[in-house]
């Protein structure tokens, strides 16, 4: 590992770590030398991932159940990864949900479910992890966006504008946290092949996808993981407020 990207002696929250690119993201940073703490809703699926993340690595690594669409859940979480590791140096927020409803359809609780889950718990668990980074005069945080936060299609409303929104809050918080060393970016992922575009899309919609890369083909989880690792170490300290496209060359092909 070049010194550049060496963790050791951090450690790193990645909420929705069990699976897809949060646990190729937590992967990555075991493999650099830090400790993980993953968080998702589902135990069953942690206590599976998580000797995975930390297979063949001196990483030490725990992990707790947490439902981000609920308020106060954020505080919760972030408590339990520092009473576990002792504290939180990188945090991903990469926990998130999709759906595809009409504009004239959509509800009010669903509309407010994935703005709690998207965007609302980012700031919550951004909030919680800053005190203890200002202390040491180091962090990282790294919000998870998406291509469809600066384009978008159809029924995406509440994706498209809970994911544009995090843009703009990494922003804020790159001021407000750079005289602490503290950087804050967001990563837009273009078509990668995990559970929820593979339960939301259509055969033809997964196709569709692909022939729209310059690359031709989604992604795998694990291309994200090198783009994470440069803006958790000190290769990228000196990128803040910034969105890094991981996409295949999608938002390039647009004719």
């Amino acid at each position: 590992m070049h010194p550049l990207f060496d963790l050791s002696n951090r450690v790193a929250l990645v909420t929705g770590g069990s699976k897809g690119l949060g646990k190729a993201m937590a992967r990555v940073f075991a493999e650099a030398g830090a400790d993980v703490f993953i968080a998702s809703r589902h135990e069953n699926e942690l206590q599976a991932a998580l000797p995975e993340i930390t297979a063949g690595t001196s990483a030490k690594g725990a992990f707790a159940v947490a439902d981000l669409s609920r308020r106060g859940s954020a505080d919760q979480l972030v408590q339990a990864a520092i009473d576990a590791l002792g504290r939180v140096d990188i945090l991903v927020n990469n926990a998130g949900g999709n759906l595809l409803e009409s504009i004239d359809e959509i509800t009010d609780e669903v509309w407010d479910r994935i703005v709690e889950l998207n965007f609302s718990s980012c700031m919550a668990t951004s909030r919680a992890v800053v005190p203890q980074m200002k202390e040491r005069k180091w962090g990282r945080i790294i919000h998870i966006s998406s291509i469809m936060g600066l384009g978008s299609k159809e029924q995406r409303h509440a994706y498209s504008g809970t994911k544009a929104a995090l843009i703009g809050m990494a922003r804020s918080m790159a001021i407000e946290l750079g005289p602490y060393n503290i950087t804050t970016n967001c990563l837009a992922p273009g078509p990668f092949l995990t559970d929820l575009p593979g339960t939301l899309l259509s055969d033809d919609e997964k196709q569709w996808f692909a022939s729209h890369t310059a690359l031709g083909r989604w992604a795998d989880p694990r291309e994200l993981a090198g783009p994470a690792l440069l803006l958790a170490s000190e290769a990228g300290s000196y990128i803040t407020g910034e969105t890094l496209v991981v996409d295949g060359g999608a938002l390039c092909k647009t004719f």
